[in-house]
């Protein structure tokens, strides 16, 4: 599909780029940004030369600055706000289950909706001068939609934190909160991004989707079931032809050649 709001391309590396492309809106999450968003992932998805997806912005200094609050107010029947907000679920369980590492290069402040879009990603990287946070206490709303992934990336009191004060969280408070892996100086940040990129990039892709989706499924399960489960998916990647390839490769010791099989 063609594209207003966000950005796609794919380098020969096998690393696709998706950014948010509304600058003038600071990055605002409308329906319209959504679908694109979503749309864009889909297609790293199904797109078998996608080893690894990083999601960044166009905007200089903000990353996304949440939901549009235009919308939220909006004088439109209470059902069709609701049928809305279903575009973040959606979109959420989408990144979690995409079976392809994901990389969130917050090069500027992620606020709101954007935390929770940021913390459905593997790995958040972070320029120094971003800052992290769910304001929207402060304008009588309160973050519903994310408070989810929230609860499943941070210590319970902090997050408690975020949603009850709405004040901001700096790259390196972040950091220490568990949210952002890594917070990088402005020169260093494309580099960061594009090693880690990279890195993931030139994995086996069969071992990663089924690496992938074992860590999405088992996080909710009680623990015996979740033993019992990647028990069995480590028989399934015994099946493969890249697990024998990386453990020869290994004692013979050369780089790997993944097939995907």
């Amino acid at each position: 599909m063609p594209y207003e709001k966000v950005s796609y391309e794919v380098a020969d590396n096998g690393v696709a780029t998706i950014a948010l492309d509304d600058p003038d809106k600071r990055n605002a999450l409308s329906n319209e940004l959504l679908v694109e968003l979503t749309a864009a992932f889909e297609a790293a998805r199904d797109d078998q030369r996608v080893r690894c997806v990083v999601l960044s912005s166009s905007h200089e200094k903000v990353f996304s600055a949440g939901g549009s609050l235009d919308q939220f107010a909006a004088d439109v029947p209470l059902v069709h706000k609701h049928f809305g907000t279903e575009l973040f679920p959606r979109l959420f369980k989408l990144v979690g289950q995409l079976g392809k590492p994901t990389i969130c290069a917050a090069n500027g402040h992620v606020l709101a909706g954007a935390l929770g879009l940021a913390l459905a990603c593997d790995l958040i990287v972070a320029k120094q001068g971003a800052t992290f946070g769910t304001p929207e206490i402060n304008v009588g709303v309160f973050p519903f939609m994310i408070m989810a992934l929230i609860y499943r990336n941070v210590p319970r009191k902090k997050a408690n934190e975020l949603l009850l004060l709405g004040e901001r969280l700096s790259a390196e408070q972040a950091r220490e909160a568990g949210i952002v892996n890594r917070v990088v100086a402005d020169g260093e940040f494309e580099e960061a991004v594009g090693e880690w990129a990279e890195k993931l990039a030139a994995k086996s892709p069969v071992l990663m989707k089924l690496g992938k989706d074992a860590m999405h499924r088992q996080m909710d399960m009680p623990f015996d079931d979740a033993l019992d489960f990647l028990r069995s998916q480590l028989s399934v990647a015994f099946s493969t032809d890249d697990i024998q390839e990386g453990v020869k490769a290994f004692f013979e010791k050369r780089d790997p050649e993944w097939t995907g099989r």
